[in-house]
Order: C-alpha cells, then structure tokens, then sequence
C-alpha cells in the first residue's frame, strides 16, 4: 500500500476546532474525482454542479431527520458551495452558485 507522508520540522499542536482529517480526505478526494471527470469529458460541469447539488439536498433531509443543528448543517453546506463554485470556476463563464437552506 502507497503511503502518502507530509515531512515539516514544525509540527504545530492539534486544537479541537481542527477539521476532521478522514473527512478532509474523503473530501478533497471527491471534489478532485469530480474535476477529473469534468476535465476527461465523462460529465458537464452542470452535470457536476448537479451532483453537489444533490448532496446537499441529501444533507439537509438528513439533518433534519437527525436534529442536527441550523449552523452544523449550514458548515456543511458551505463546503459543498465552495465545491460547487471551484467546479464552476473551470467554466468559460463562472458564475456564483451558493447552497443554502431553503
């Protein structure tokens, strides 16, 4: 198994406001999957913004089935805009795509 290590003298000490590392993995691993599929032709960049699009939908049914809390859910939400707005970047024409609770 290939092991991907980050060497850095200055190990600063972990605070509890960090973010989760699985979570920041799993996802930095599907935006790029996106990207990658937008960039090989397999999906439109709407097709991708479609998918971030149903992952928040998907998110907010789930929050509200769990009781999660308005900010908890909004967090999670404004990840998947900025997914959403780098995958638009790649556009000829961006424009703003925001996520929000409705």
């Amino acid at each position: 198994m290939t092991q991907i290590v980050y060497t850095n003298p200055f190990r600063p000490t972990p605070t509890p406001l960090e973010p989760d590392a699985h979570g920041q993995a799993a996802l930095l691993l599907a935006e790029s999957t996106l990207h990658t599929l937008v960039e090989l032709g397999l999906i439109t960049t709407l097709q991708a913004i479609g998918i971030v699009r149903t992952a928040a939908d998907v998110k907010v049914e789930v929050a509200h089935a769990s009781g999660e809390s308005e900010g908890r859910m909004q967090a999670s939400l404004d990840l998947l805009s900025r997914i959403a707005g780098s995958l638009d970047a790649d556009t000829q024409y961006p424009r703003a795509v925001t996520l929000s609770v409705s």
